[in-house]
């Protein structure tokens, strides 16, 4: 994709590419820390790059037709690594992002519903009530240096509770954020036996697990409990995504959730929407600091315009644009992996059972064959009439199992990312940069100060 540029784009600072003879267990010592900083320039330059994973091979996917195979024409050969299992199942137990086979069939038709266009649309008034107090409070703020990365938290929180709840999560906010805290310090990281051993051999660390999963579920079952306390009239239209969700029923067999079920669904809907949200939003805002005449055009967009609707939120192109480009350059997922359940032949490449692929975002929306100025930060290039492969660009993966969340979260971003440049100049404080790393989304190795300014 060839981008013809006025001014020279910027290019955001990186974590330092490893060798590309890095041994398998030096590999392993730098994935505990920043899985992206493991990748040498081969990976960012060659379309399947094979190696060996312990007993199995294993291929770095970065050509689109192998990854349509993989994800779309044979995805039921692949499941996920026994790795991503035990990072995963303690906070999302058996929902939809997990489940398998006929339990995911299930889940995928009975959720389907409540994530259309026009769910997303009668939800807009919660995500609209959010950003109007978020800006006011934000306008108190504007004499001290402001941490935002924790206001997009706090945000996107509340947005999910509301959303999903119709009740805010003043009370409730602080101790999600502690259990979210909690595990991804230590308990949602790799270790070495993690990665070896099966499933069903336990390590020390999912023992651990466990014990959180017991209080997490207790937590979620609460708020719940606390909804349906709430009520709803009989025959009102539903008011918010747990209405949907406990409503659903399988269109095929009539069959809805189970309290059980429905605790994991709502625990997926509740941490994938808000923390991918955040930080996507988070580094959109990082992006548009640093390039303060694209974050010129964003307010332009968004001069005298309401931003309260669907149809509002979809007039949006260029600010539409900027998240996708800051979607591309720090993909919230940056890693998919997948096991082969059987033998495959992928791209010319023979996959056995058991056999790891790893289709990384972030090396695919950095490579050199498939973009232009891989490394710079240039929204306009979502614009052109030249758009990428269906199978190059996948903040939301692709195929049966692509997000369903991926409509609700998108216009989340835009409209938050439009009303909240629309009212204030954002700035950083600080000039050290701000280097991503990945453990379970692409974060930042620390939050930065911005300053910013009523417009």
């Amino acid at each position: 994709m060839n981008i013809a540029s006025v001014r020279r784009p910027i290019i955001p600072p990186t974590p330092p590419r490893a060798p590309d003879n890095l041994s398998l267990f030096g590999r392993l010592a730098v994935i505990r820390q920043n899985m992206i900083a493991t990748w040498g320039q081969r990976a960012y330059e060659e379309e399947i790059i094979q190696g060996r994973f312990f007993l199995h091979k294993s291929f770095i996917l970065n050509q689109p037709d192998a990854i349509r195979h993989v994800l779309l024409s044979n995805y039921e050969n692949y499941t996920r690594t026994p790795a991503g299992i035990r990072m995963l199942r303690p906070v999302l137990g058996e929902g939809l992002l997990l489940a398998e086979g006929h339990a995911w069939t299930f889940q995928r038709r009975t959720l389907a519903p409540a994530f259309t266009p026009r769910a997303t649309a009668n939800l807009v008034p919660h995500m609209t009530a959010v950003l109007d107090e978020t800006i006011a409070k934000l306008d108190a703020r504007t004499s001290a240096p402001i941490d935002l990365r924790e206001v997009m938290q706090r945000m996107t929180l509340e947005i999910a509770g509301r959303t999903m709840f119709s009740f805010g999560m003043d009370r409730h906010g602080p101790t999600l954020r502690n259990f979210i805290m909690e595990y991804g310090e230590r308990l949602g990281r790799a270790y070495f036996l993690d990665m070896v051993l099966p499933v069903s051999w336990p390590t020390p660390m999912d023992r651990a697990r466990a014990r959180f999963r017991t209080r997490w579920t207790e937590f979620v079952a609460m708020l719940i409990a606390e909804r349906r306390a709430a009520g709803k009239k009989d025959g009102a239209p539903p008011r918010d995504l747990f209405d949907l969700m406990d409503e659903a029923r399988d269109p095929e067999t009539g069959k809805g959730f189970s309290d059980e079920q429905l605790v994991d669904e709502v625990a997926t809907m509740i941490l994938a929407g808000h923390e991918t949200t955040a930080t996507a939003l988070f580094w959109a805002l990082y992006l548009l600091a640093l390039d303060p005449e694209t974050q010129e055009e964003v307010a332009s967009e968004t001069r005298d315009q309401h931003l309260d609707s669907i149809a509002d939120i979809d007039r949006q192109k260029f600010t539409r644009a900027v998240i996708d480009e800051s979607m591309r350059l720090y993909p919230p997922a940056f890693l998919i992996a997948r096991a082969a359940r059987d033998k495959d032949n992928v791209a010319g490449a023979a996959v056995s059972k058991g056999d790891i692929i790893m289709i990384a975002p972030w090396l695919l929306h950095r490579h050199e064959k498939l973009w232009d100025q891989p490394n710079a930060f240039i929204p306009k290039r979502f614009m052109s009439k030249e758009q990428p492969d269906r199978f190059a660009y996948l903040p939301f993966g692709a195929g049966p199992r692509v997000c369903i969340g991926a409509p609700f979260a998108q216009a989340e971003s835009v409209l938050a990312l439009a009303r909240l440049i629309g009212a204030f100049r954002v700035e950083l404080v600080e000039a050290d940069p701000v280097i991503p790393y990945g453990v379970v989304t692409t974060q930042p190795d620390h939050s930065p100060m911005f300053r910013i300014t009523p417009r």
